[in-house]
């Protein structure tokens, strides 16, 4: 028998963020969080994005034993300021029990029939910077800080439900010694002085805070038209500072600005985390801290976290300029490989910013949909 039950207390909450710790134990890709920021994440004095969204989590029980979870979203800003009737799912992970998954999905279907709401997607997050997706392909890849990963059934149980594909994802990589310097270094020159734009470079975490918010401004100009895309409010911008930019290398984000001083575009490349949130298994300390200071520091991989361009600016070329400032200085530390995070299949421009780089297609993934009335 299986019994869904709401989580109501502390226990059961750390019980729902240790579920995937026991499903993952034996895998080689799964990256685990850290837990208690996981547990942070649902905490409305902590987290702002809950102060727009409700969240509802719940555990599925089978003999006894914990078999899935499963968080039901509903983001308010989304639904009545961009009138899109949806309610949300994530943190959805289960064994591959079908009934498991079903009964796990229908709660979502019944909050969603109470709140008058026509479909429900996921997985996802509470906003666009949350995690997004079920991994559809590249299951013999590491996972990264920044994204899920999941087990190859858990496709067969979104549509035996019933749901369908909604928004296409794809990550690639590319390797640094396939990049042509020369080629950058010039184009970088020309673009700065034909549109009278410079670069601006940090050296210390305390310049980078000083000029966040201004970056998470032109992230939300840069991606508001893409499809819910929901912009990024004052109290998220100090969660997601907190969150991950204190964990970056301030020489790994990149400005470029005008001659008023305005920022026109940025890049953010992080260290892969992955190999070090696998040694720590979720605790930070006594030890686990030392594992992300190292992978800070040492690490020859990087996973592009964000970039995002002025839209007056996007066919100037000022990519070159972000190439050239980061081809520097990651060939400086070794670096090898950077990873781009999820991006959608339909984000031409995005794209189009790497076919120089002779990209590898590495994982795929898709967020799912199903009509509620």
């Amino acid at each position: 028998m299986i019994d869904i039950r709401k989580v109501s207390d502390k226990k059961d909450l750390i019980d729902f963020v240790k579920f995937p710790f026991k499903l993952y134990k034996e895998s080689k890709y799964w990256v685990p969080p850290i837990i208690d920021q996981e547990i942070n994440n649902f905490n409305k004095d902590l987290n702002p994005n809950l102060k727009n969204s409700d969240v509802d989590l719940f555990i599925a029980l089978k003999d006894n034993k914990i078999a899935g979870r499963i968080a039901v979203i509903i983001n308010w800003y989304e639904v009545k300021q961009q009138k899109t009737s949806k309610i949300r799912f994530g943190w959805f992970d289960f064994i591959d029990d079908l009934e498991v998954s079903e009964l796990l999905l229908r709660k979502v279907i019944e909050a969603g029939k109470k709140n008058k709401l026509k479909y429900m997607e996921g997985p996802m997050g509470f906003s666009n910077l949350d995690k997004v997706g079920v991994l559809t392909s590249g299951f013999d890849v590491i996972g990264t800080m920044i994204t899920s990963y999941n087990h190859s059934y858990y496709k067969d149980h979104y549509e035996s439900f019933g749901l369908t594909p909604e928004k296409n994802f794809h990550e690639k990589t590319f390797m640094f010694d396939d990049i042509d310097t020369g080629y950058y270094e010039k184009m970088s020159r020309i673009v700065k002085t034909r549109n009278k734009l410079s670069e601006v470079n940090f050296n210390s975490t305390s310049e980078v805070m000083k000029r966040t918010n201004e970056m998470f401004d032109l992230f939300n100009k840069s991606y508001e038209k893409l499809s819910s895309f929901v912009k990024i409010n004052e109290e998220q911008k100090e969660f997601m500072k907190e969150k991950y930019i204190k964990f970056i290398n301030p020489e790994y984000i990149k400005f470029v600005e005008n001659e008023k001083k305005e920022i026109v575009a940025f890049a953010i490349i992080m260290p892969s985390f992955a190999k070090a949130l696998q040694k720590m298994n979720g605790k930070l300390f006594p030890f686990g801290f030392l594992n992300l200071l190292w992978a800070k520091r040492f690490n020859k991989n990087v996973t592009l976290y964000l970039i995002g361009i002025d839209p007056e600016y996007q066919k100037l070329g000022v990519t070159a300029i972000i190439f050239n400032a980061f081809i520097q200085t990651l060939k400086n530390k070794g670096i090898q490989i950077c990873r781009r995070t999820p991006e959608l299949t339909d984000n031409i421009s995005i794209d189009k910013i790497w076919k120089n780089f002779n990209p590898k297609l590495i994982k795929t993934r898709s967020t799912y949909r199903f009509e509620i009335n």
